[in-house]
């Protein structure tokens, strides 16, 4: 009956503490939440899940307020926030079922995706006789052929955008405050990607383990995204090389390809250091117990993913190669299967929340307060 009824107190917690908050306003100039908070009287679920997704979980608010623990009231905004944004990724994701899972042990089944996809790919170079052994030329399709990756990455990677976009979809439609225009669409591109809400509402940074301002988390999401971000450019350049140029890989050093993968593959991996070290070095009252799972399979996948393909690209020419390429494609699998039901959902959903503020602020508010 609890487990039945733990999604409703977890909105209906954040609820109570968002009504105190747009009662106070104290915190109304640290971030879009409290602006997005003030222009209703109550909060219908649909309204948390899209405040919770806005919420950028820097803590600043909590440093501020005059009624967080110990006070009766308990206000402990980014944490409630943080256990209603665990709750949208189950409750708009599709199928839900797998969502529910990764939410309860996110890392453990990060680790087991590697291990079983790296397993089955071994299994198979094992039974041919190359699992170890210098391929000609370096050739990532000496070992597996061009046609067989896309075989097993392009049906993995279309499910995933599919299914991430109906859950962002089902977002959008819970709480749709309008037609985005031109400059509503600039201005959520440029606050999601500048991380404009990680400042802590003045430019200086968040408290990260004490109520001093650091912009160490903004540093380490901004390494992580764009480290992301160029090792997926590297691979479109890659596509249009192969299918535009006729230029096939391997590719050297100073080529395109390679200089995006490997800036992103080290960016990666320091972004995602940095954000394990974060998290563990936190403010235990900014920690939601049940987002860690989550938070630390999101680490593990994206660590994995930068570490192997860096560490396959400098062992190429080596008989090391086809074994460190099982470990890296397990690793890349893994991450796009679960790109919709993991952290990586959180990314959408909050340029989604940003957007939708975005729409919001525009529009004259819908309270009528003293108006008859």
């Amino acid at each position: 009956m609890i487990d039945a009824l733990r999604p409703l107190i977890a909105e209906a917690e954040a609820q109570r503490q968002l009504q105190i908050c747009n009662a106070c306003r104290y915190c109304e100039g640290f971030c879009a939440v409290f602006p997005a908070m003030t222009r209703r009287l109550a909060f219908s679920f649909a309204e948390v899940h899209y405040l919770a997704n806005l919420c950028h979980h820097c803590g600043a608010c909590l440093h501020a307020c005059q009624y967080a623990p110990p006070h009766e009231f308990q206000l402990n905004l980014p944490r409630a926030m943080a256990r209603v944004r665990v709750r949208t990724y189950a409750e708009y994701a599709w199928p839900p079922a797998v969502a529910r899972a990764w939410e309860r042990q996110g890392l453990v089944l990060a680790l087991a995706l590697i291990g079983g996809f790296s397993l089955l790919l071994g299994l198979a170079l094992a039974l041919t006789g190359r699992l170890w052994g210098q391929p000609p030329e370096g050739s990532f399709y000496g070992v597996f052929p061009h046609g067989l990756m896309v075989a097993l990455f392009g049906p993995v990677f279309a499910f995933a955008a599919i299914a991430l976009g109906e859950g962002v979809r089902r977002f959008w439609r819970g709480h749709v405050p309008g037609t985005p225009g031109a400059a509503a669409w600039a201005e959520a591109a440029r606050d999601a990607l500048g991380l404009k809400y990680l400042d802590g509402g003045h430019g200086l940074g968040c408290p990260n383990d004490s109520d001093a301002w650091t912009l160490s988390r903004r540093r380490a999401h901004h390494a992580t995204f764009w480290g992301f971000m160029l090792c997926f450019a590297a691979t479109c350049v890659a596509t249009l090389y192969h299918y535009g140029l006729g230029h096939v890989a391997p590719y050297g050093w100073t080529s395109l390809p390679k200089l995006l993968g490997t800036a992103g593959g080290v960016m990666l991996v320091v972004g995602t250091a940095g954000l394990w070290r974060l998290r563990r070095t936190r403010h235990p009252e900014h920690l939601e117990p049940s987002q860690a799972p989550m938070d630390l399979g999101f680490i593990a996948l994206l660590f994995l993913t930068g570490a192997s393909g860096l560490a396959l690209a400098l062992a190429r020419e080596t008989a090391a190669m086809p074994l460190l390429l099982v470990v890296h494609l397990g690793s890349v699998l893994a991450f796009f299967a679960t790109m919709p039901y993991g952290k990586f959902a959180h990314g959408a959903y909050r340029v989604a929340a940003l957007l939708k503020w975005a729409v919001e602020r525009r529009q004259p508010s819908r309270l009528r307060l003293g108006s008859e």
